[in-house]
């Protein structure tokens, strides 16, 4: 419908990652998938669910970053994500544009 066909793969893999996430750490019974297009080249993926435990890039005592791989294959297709809090849970999304420029 938006003709952005050529971000569904990436798409997809980053909703798989997400729910899995979701499923894994938030310990719920349901979660909410949410998909816009807050402009013309790029869509925003994000899955929302009622644990209030935000992921977020870690460090470890080197400095480097720590993640599980759901988030490392999230962080090296998107262009960007982030977590946003709600007062009763919080959205992990994810930003991919046709041009890969943010």
């Amino acid at each position: 419908m938006w003709r952005l066909d050529s971000l569904t793969d990436d798409a997809n893999l980053i909703v798989t990652e997400l729910i899995s996430l979701a499923v894994d750490h938030g310990r719920l019974s349901s979660i909410r998938v949410v998909v816009s297009q807050p402009r013309l080249d790029g869509i925003r993926v994000g899955v929302v669910d009622r644990s209030k435990t935000a992921l977020t890039r870690g460090m470890d005592s080197d400095g480097d970053q720590r993640w599980g791989l759901g988030l490392v294959l999230v962080d090296a297709v998107a262009d960007r994500w982030g977590t946003e809090p709600y007062r009763w849970g919080k959205q992990v999304w994810a930003e991919l544009r046709e041009n890969g420029v943010t």
